[in-house]
């Protein structure tokens, strides 16, 4: 896609598919993305649970908490505003493929959980960035470039976040071969239209 700006953690950029069926789908896209800002706070609430002797990472990832929820609270006023109802919805596999590949034993754990949100969203941030460029609807394409900025910053904490903690060769090894499952992950467009299709 030859708007894509490359972000430095993921493999490989969106395809145009996704894009072709998100904007086809808007209404179901987002009610997914209030999903997606719903699980965001979650993750950082349960890191500071898992981990509350890490000062740095109670510090950042409480912020990170809290701005998730303001995030899932706009969303959900676009829902509102459009009529949208909040409902359940099946989630593509790209998440609980993502979740099965950390591993289970600390430190790895830590690592592969700080890496896992990291990519997770930057591919958030690179999909929003495609959205405020294309969506038709100039309105809520103004939301989603007010909401990019906030999604690098995420990646970019918690990516800093695992080089704080290990190793930075340890970290850019580990990286790469998550980085090119996430790639992998949405390789085939999942016929359902989700954020992360």
């Amino acid at each position: 896609m030859s708007s894509f700006t490359k972000i430095n953690l993921l493999c490989q950029p969106t395809q145009s598919a996704w894009l072709e069926q998100a904007l086809d789908n808007l209404d179901l896209i987002l009610l997914d993305h209030s999903h997606c800002e719903r699980k965001a706070a979650g993750v950082a609430v349960n890191f500071l649970f898992r981990y509350p002797a890490h000062e740095d990472l109670v510090y950042q990832l409480t912020a990170i908490a809290q701005e998730e929820l303001e995030h899932f609270e706009q969303v959900n006023q676009w829902l509102k505003r459009k009529n949208i109802p909040l409902a359940p919805l099946k989630p593509s596999p790209y998440g609980a493929t993502l979740k099965q590949a950390i591993r289970k034993q600390e430190p790895h754990r830590l690592l592969d959980s700080l890496l896992v949100s990291a990519l997770i969203e930057a591919r958030s941030h690179e999909r929003l960035g495609l959205l405020a460029q294309h969506c038709p609807d100039l309105e809520l394409a103004k939301f989603y470039r007010g909401l990019m900025a906030s999604e690098a910053r995420h990646y970019g904490i918690y990516w800093v976040l695992a080089t704080q903690y290990f190793d930075r060769t340890i970290v850019d090894l580990r990286l790469s071969e998550l980085a090119q499952l996430e790639s992998d992950t949405l390789s085939n467009l999942h016929p359902e239209p989700r954020i992360h299709s």
